[in-house]
Protein backbone atom coordinates (compact mmCIF):
# COMPACT_ATOMS: atom_id res chain seq x y z
CA UNK A 1 0.00 0.00 0.00
CA UNK A 2 1.08 3.59 -1.08
CA UNK A 3 0.74 6.28 0.89
CA UNK A 4 -0.70 9.69 -0.74
CA UNK A 5 -0.90 13.51 0.01
CA UNK A 6 -3.11 16.00 -2.22
CA UNK A 7 -2.87 19.35 -2.53
CA UNK A 8 -6.31 20.95 -3.92
CA UNK A 9 -8.29 18.85 -2.14
CA UNK A 10 -11.20 20.98 -2.47
CA UNK A 11 -11.34 21.56 -6.08
CA UNK A 12 -13.54 20.11 -8.95
CA UNK A 13 -11.08 17.54 -10.15
CA UNK A 14 -9.62 16.45 -6.59
CA UNK A 15 -12.17 13.72 -6.00
CA UNK A 16 -11.23 12.05 -9.17
CA UNK A 17 -8.07 11.63 -7.56
CA UNK A 18 -9.37 10.75 -4.07
CA UNK A 19 -11.70 7.89 -5.58
CA UNK A 20 -8.66 6.58 -7.89
CA UNK A 21 -5.78 6.63 -4.48
CA UNK A 22 -8.91 4.18 -3.25
CA UNK A 23 -9.26 2.00 -5.68
CA UNK A 24 -6.06 1.37 -7.06
CA UNK A 25 -5.66 -0.16 -2.62
CA UNK A 26 -3.31 3.20 -1.57
CA UNK A 27 -3.79 5.55 1.28
CA UNK A 28 -4.61 9.21 1.21
CA UNK A 29 -3.01 10.20 4.83
CA UNK A 30 -3.34 14.31 4.30
CA UNK A 31 -4.30 16.86 2.39
CA UNK A 32 -4.68 20.57 1.68
CA UNK A 33 -6.61 23.21 0.73
CA UNK A 34 -7.15 27.32 1.44
CA UNK A 35 -10.43 26.52 0.88
CA UNK A 36 -12.18 23.72 4.24
CA UNK A 37 -15.02 22.57 1.88
CA UNK A 38 -13.67 19.05 1.56
CA UNK A 39 -16.59 17.14 3.20
CA UNK A 40 -15.32 14.72 -0.02
CA UNK A 41 -13.15 13.49 2.58
CA UNK A 42 -15.59 11.82 4.48
CA UNK A 43 -16.65 8.84 2.06
CA UNK A 44 -13.12 8.13 0.86
CA UNK A 45 -10.38 8.78 3.79
CA UNK A 46 -12.19 10.46 6.30
CA UNK A 47 -8.56 9.49 8.69
CA UNK A 48 -6.73 11.68 6.75
CA UNK A 49 -5.12 15.27 8.26
CA UNK A 50 -6.14 18.47 6.35
CA UNK A 51 -3.92 21.27 6.22
CA UNK A 52 -5.58 24.90 5.05
CA UNK A 53 -1.74 26.40 4.86
CA UNK A 54 0.62 25.10 2.70
CA UNK A 55 3.32 25.53 4.84
CA UNK A 56 1.90 23.56 7.98
CA UNK A 57 1.23 20.85 5.79
CA UNK A 58 4.64 20.80 4.24
CA UNK A 59 5.96 20.38 7.56
CA UNK A 60 3.92 17.53 8.64
CA UNK A 61 5.30 15.87 5.50
CA UNK A 62 8.98 16.70 6.79
CA UNK A 63 8.09 14.63 9.53
CA UNK A 64 6.69 12.25 8.05
CA UNK A 65 9.88 11.31 5.87
CA UNK A 66 12.06 10.50 9.14
CA UNK A 67 10.68 7.77 9.54
CA UNK A 68 10.72 4.75 6.27
CA UNK A 69 7.29 3.84 7.65
CA UNK A 70 5.32 7.09 7.84
CA UNK A 71 6.74 8.05 4.49
CA UNK A 72 5.00 9.68 1.53
CA UNK A 73 5.07 7.69 -1.74
CA UNK A 74 3.02 10.49 -4.01
CA UNK A 75 1.65 14.10 -3.73
CA UNK A 76 -1.01 14.52 -6.06
CA UNK A 77 -1.65 18.12 -7.25
CA UNK A 78 -5.02 19.24 -8.07
CA UNK A 79 -4.60 23.11 -6.68
CA UNK A 80 -5.02 26.34 -9.66
CA UNK A 81 -3.25 25.95 -13.10
CA UNK A 82 -0.36 28.60 -11.66
CA UNK A 83 0.07 26.76 -8.98
CA UNK A 84 1.62 23.25 -10.03
CA UNK A 85 4.84 24.26 -10.85
CA UNK A 86 5.56 25.36 -7.68
CA UNK A 87 3.78 22.33 -5.56
CA UNK A 88 5.29 19.75 -8.03
CA UNK A 89 8.79 20.92 -7.41
CA UNK A 90 8.23 21.13 -3.43
CA UNK A 91 6.50 17.81 -3.69
CA UNK A 92 9.94 16.29 -5.48
CA UNK A 93 12.15 18.25 -2.82
CA UNK A 94 9.79 16.16 0.01
CA UNK A 95 11.16 12.79 -1.41
CA UNK A 96 8.30 11.89 -3.46
CA UNK A 97 6.58 11.25 -6.95
CA UNK A 98 4.41 13.88 -7.95
CA UNK A 99 0.94 13.19 -9.94
CA UNK A 100 -0.08 16.51 -11.44
CA UNK A 101 -3.68 17.24 -13.47
CA UNK A 102 -3.19 19.27 -16.52
CA UNK A 103 -2.00 20.99 -17.83
CA UNK A 104 1.23 20.25 -15.90
CA UNK A 105 2.60 23.46 -16.50
CA UNK A 106 1.85 26.66 -18.51
CA UNK A 107 5.00 26.17 -20.49
CA UNK A 108 8.04 24.66 -21.60
CA UNK A 109 10.65 26.76 -19.92
CA UNK A 110 9.04 25.45 -16.67
CA UNK A 111 9.02 21.97 -17.90
CA UNK A 112 12.75 21.86 -18.19
CA UNK A 113 13.23 23.62 -14.68
CA UNK A 114 11.10 20.79 -13.27
CA UNK A 115 13.25 18.29 -15.06
CA UNK A 116 16.31 19.54 -13.31
CA UNK A 117 14.32 19.27 -9.92
CA UNK A 118 13.96 15.44 -10.99
CA UNK A 119 17.26 15.31 -11.95
CA UNK A 120 18.13 16.58 -7.93
CA UNK A 121 15.94 14.88 -6.00
CA UNK A 122 15.35 11.15 -8.24
CA UNK A 123 12.03 11.31 -7.98
CA UNK A 124 8.84 11.54 -10.73
CA UNK A 125 6.81 13.66 -12.22
CA UNK A 126 3.54 12.27 -13.64
CA UNK A 127 0.91 14.11 -15.59
CA UNK A 128 -2.63 12.86 -15.91
CA UNK A 129 -3.10 12.38 -19.80
CA UNK A 130 -6.54 10.51 -19.36
CA UNK A 131 -7.51 10.50 -23.10
CA UNK A 132 -4.46 8.09 -23.57
CA UNK A 133 -5.83 5.61 -21.99
CA UNK A 134 -9.75 5.69 -23.54
CA UNK A 135 -10.30 2.76 -25.71
CA UNK A 136 -11.63 4.89 -28.50
CA UNK A 137 -8.57 6.66 -28.78
CA UNK A 138 -6.31 4.35 -28.68
CA UNK A 139 -8.53 2.21 -31.56
CA UNK A 140 -8.38 5.90 -33.82
CA UNK A 141 -4.79 5.75 -33.38
CA UNK A 142 -4.42 1.84 -34.37
CA UNK A 143 -6.56 2.77 -37.61
CA UNK A 144 -4.60 6.34 -38.20
CA UNK A 145 -0.90 3.99 -37.64
CA UNK A 146 -2.15 1.57 -40.46
CA UNK A 147 -3.34 4.52 -43.36
CA UNK A 148 -1.15 5.72 -45.84
CA UNK A 149 1.55 7.51 -44.39
CA UNK A 150 0.98 11.15 -46.43
CA UNK A 151 -3.03 10.29 -46.22
CA UNK A 152 -4.28 13.18 -44.15
CA UNK A 153 -6.98 12.90 -41.73
CA UNK A 154 -10.22 15.71 -42.10
CA UNK A 155 -10.89 16.25 -38.21
CA UNK A 156 -13.08 18.19 -36.45
CA UNK A 157 -12.79 18.90 -32.74
CA UNK A 158 -15.79 20.74 -30.88
CA UNK A 159 -16.07 21.00 -27.07
CA UNK A 160 -18.65 23.00 -25.07
CA UNK A 161 -18.42 22.96 -21.79
CA UNK A 162 -20.82 25.27 -20.17
CA UNK A 163 -20.28 27.05 -17.02
CA UNK A 164 -22.06 29.64 -14.85
CA UNK A 165 -21.28 33.26 -13.63
CA UNK A 166 -19.16 31.80 -10.70
CA UNK A 167 -16.61 30.64 -13.43
CA UNK A 168 -15.17 34.39 -14.18
CA UNK A 169 -15.15 35.21 -10.46
CA UNK A 170 -12.79 32.52 -10.27
CA UNK A 171 -9.20 31.79 -10.38
CA UNK A 172 -10.63 29.82 -13.79
CA UNK A 173 -11.66 33.10 -15.18
CA UNK A 174 -8.48 34.62 -14.43
CA UNK A 175 -5.84 33.99 -17.08
CA UNK A 176 -3.08 35.33 -15.33
CA UNK A 177 -3.66 31.79 -13.04
CA UNK A 178 -5.80 29.05 -15.48
CA UNK A 179 -3.90 30.67 -18.54
CA UNK A 180 -7.24 31.14 -20.32
CA UNK A 181 -9.93 28.70 -21.84
CA UNK A 182 -7.51 26.93 -24.08
CA UNK A 183 -5.40 25.70 -21.73
CA UNK A 184 -8.05 24.82 -18.80
CA UNK A 185 -10.21 22.94 -21.29
CA UNK A 186 -8.33 22.07 -24.09
CA UNK A 187 -4.62 21.04 -23.00
CA UNK A 188 -5.88 17.36 -23.39
CA UNK A 189 -7.54 17.38 -25.76
CA UNK A 190 -4.62 18.82 -27.90
CA UNK A 191 -2.58 16.23 -26.25
CA UNK A 192 -5.07 13.09 -27.90
CA UNK A 193 -4.44 15.11 -30.69
CA UNK A 194 -0.75 14.68 -31.22
CA UNK A 195 -0.75 11.12 -29.89
CA UNK A 196 -3.03 10.24 -32.55
CA UNK A 197 -2.01 12.02 -35.64
CA UNK A 198 1.69 12.80 -34.82
CA UNK A 199 3.73 15.79 -34.83
CA UNK A 200 2.27 19.31 -34.92
CA UNK A 201 3.22 21.03 -37.98
CA UNK A 202 1.05 24.33 -38.17
CA UNK A 203 -1.23 26.13 -36.18
CA UNK A 204 -3.40 29.24 -36.74
CA UNK A 205 -5.67 30.85 -34.63
CA UNK A 206 -8.80 32.17 -35.93
CA UNK A 207 -10.78 33.59 -32.65
CA UNK A 208 -10.17 34.02 -28.44
CA UNK A 209 -11.79 35.43 -26.12
CA UNK A 210 -12.73 34.75 -22.16
CA UNK A 211 -15.45 31.97 -23.06
CA UNK A 212 -13.93 30.34 -26.56
CA UNK A 213 -11.72 29.57 -28.77
CA UNK A 214 -11.29 28.47 -32.48
CA UNK A 215 -8.49 27.40 -34.55
CA UNK A 216 -6.79 25.12 -36.90
CA UNK A 217 -4.26 22.63 -36.25
CA UNK A 218 -2.31 20.55 -38.85
CA UNK A 219 -0.57 17.36 -38.08
CA UNK A 220 1.81 14.79 -39.69
CA UNK A 221 -1.94 12.98 -40.63
CA UNK A 222 -4.48 15.21 -40.16
CA UNK A 223 -6.01 18.40 -40.61
CA UNK A 224 -8.42 19.89 -36.95
CA UNK A 225 -10.37 22.22 -37.11
CA UNK A 226 -10.93 23.26 -33.13
CA UNK A 227 -13.71 25.08 -31.55
CA UNK A 228 -14.10 25.22 -27.47
CA UNK A 229 -16.03 27.04 -25.42
CA UNK A 230 -17.66 27.17 -21.89
CA UNK A 231 -20.75 29.23 -23.16
CA UNK A 232 -23.93 27.52 -23.05
CA UNK A 233 -25.57 29.30 -25.98
CA UNK A 234 -23.30 27.70 -27.98
CA UNK A 235 -24.72 23.89 -27.36
CA UNK A 236 -26.26 22.54 -30.19
CA UNK A 237 -30.30 23.60 -30.45
CA UNK A 238 -30.83 19.58 -29.92
CA UNK A 239 -28.69 19.44 -26.89
CA UNK A 240 -29.59 22.47 -25.37
CA UNK A 241 -31.60 22.25 -22.72
CA UNK A 242 -30.83 18.52 -21.99
CA UNK A 243 -27.23 18.74 -21.32
CA UNK A 244 -24.58 21.20 -19.96
CA UNK A 245 -21.24 19.68 -21.91
CA UNK A 246 -20.90 18.45 -25.58
CA UNK A 247 -18.32 16.74 -27.13
CA UNK A 248 -17.54 15.97 -30.55
CA UNK A 249 -14.60 14.28 -32.55
CA UNK A 250 -14.96 13.27 -36.21
CA UNK A 251 -12.66 11.97 -38.67
CA UNK A 252 -13.45 11.80 -41.91
CA UNK A 253 -16.79 12.49 -41.31
CA UNK A 254 -17.00 9.44 -38.74
CA UNK A 255 -18.36 10.42 -35.03
CA UNK A 256 -15.76 9.25 -32.63
CA UNK A 257 -17.67 8.22 -29.59
CA UNK A 258 -15.87 8.58 -26.34
CA UNK A 259 -18.34 10.19 -24.30
CA UNK A 260 -18.64 7.01 -22.37
CA UNK A 261 -15.80 6.13 -19.40
CA UNK A 262 -14.50 9.95 -20.40
CA UNK A 263 -14.95 10.51 -16.68
CA UNK A 264 -13.71 7.41 -15.72
CA UNK A 265 -10.11 7.35 -16.38
CA UNK A 266 -8.24 8.35 -13.43
CA UNK A 267 -8.01 4.94 -11.97
CA UNK A 268 -6.74 3.75 -14.60
CA UNK A 269 -4.24 6.59 -15.19
CA UNK A 270 -3.27 6.00 -11.16
CA UNK A 271 -2.55 2.47 -12.16
CA UNK A 272 -0.39 3.04 -14.86
CA UNK A 273 1.92 5.29 -12.62
CA UNK A 274 2.06 2.98 -9.74
CA UNK A 275 3.22 0.12 -12.58
CA UNK A 276 6.02 2.63 -13.49
CA UNK A 277 3.98 3.34 -17.16
CA UNK A 278 2.27 6.46 -16.75
CA UNK A 279 3.00 9.87 -18.99
CA UNK A 280 6.18 11.98 -17.85
CA UNK A 281 7.53 15.15 -18.53
CA UNK A 282 8.37 14.68 -22.12
CA UNK A 283 5.21 13.08 -22.58
CA UNK A 284 3.15 16.79 -21.64
CA UNK A 285 5.84 18.34 -24.03
CA UNK A 286 3.46 18.63 -26.81
CA UNK A 287 0.06 20.06 -25.35
CA UNK A 288 2.35 22.55 -23.11
CA UNK A 289 4.24 23.72 -26.33
CA UNK A 290 0.78 23.86 -28.29
CA UNK A 291 -1.12 25.45 -25.68
CA UNK A 292 1.48 27.93 -25.78
CA UNK A 293 1.97 28.78 -28.80
CA UNK A 294 -2.17 29.51 -29.38
CA UNK A 295 -2.09 31.41 -26.22
CA UNK A 296 0.74 33.63 -27.85
CA UNK A 297 -0.53 33.92 -31.54
CA UNK A 298 -2.58 36.82 -32.89
CA UNK A 299 -6.18 35.53 -34.65
CA UNK A 300 -6.11 35.74 -38.19
CA UNK A 301 -8.75 35.04 -41.04
CA UNK A 302 -8.52 31.55 -42.11
CA UNK A 303 -7.77 30.04 -44.91
CA UNK A 304 -9.46 28.06 -47.57
CA UNK A 305 -11.07 24.70 -45.49
CA UNK A 306 -9.47 25.72 -42.23
CA UNK A 307 -12.94 27.34 -40.69
CA UNK A 308 -14.53 25.09 -37.86
CA UNK A 309 -18.28 25.56 -38.96
CA UNK A 310 -19.58 27.50 -35.78
CA UNK A 311 -16.83 30.11 -35.96
CA UNK A 312 -18.58 31.43 -39.49
CA UNK A 313 -22.15 31.37 -36.43
CA UNK A 314 -19.68 33.06 -34.06
CA UNK A 315 -18.42 35.86 -36.43
CA UNK A 316 -22.09 36.48 -37.82
CA UNK A 317 -23.71 36.78 -34.17
CA UNK A 318 -20.56 39.33 -33.37
CA UNK A 319 -21.44 41.26 -36.67
CA UNK A 320 -24.95 41.32 -35.74
CA UNK A 321 -24.35 43.11 -32.17
CA UNK A 322 -21.93 45.84 -33.59
CA UNK A 323 -23.82 49.31 -34.40
CA UNK A 324 -24.93 50.36 -38.02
Amino acid sequence: MKRFALVGAAGYIAPRHMRSIKETGNQLVCACDINDSVGSLDSIAPQSEFFTEFECFQEYAWRLSRRAETRLDYISICSPNHLHAAHISAGLRLGCDVICEKPLVPNEALLDELAQVEQETGHRVWNILQLRHHPAVLALRSRVASTCKAHKHEVELTYITSRGKWYQASWKGDPRKSFGVVTNIGVHFFDMLQFVFGDLQRSAVHYCDAYKAAGYLEYEKARVRWFLSIDANDLPEAAMGGISTYRSITCDGEELEFSAGFTDLHTVSYQAVLDGKGFGIEDARACVATVEMIRSAAPSHPQDEEAHPALAKLLAGLAAQEPA
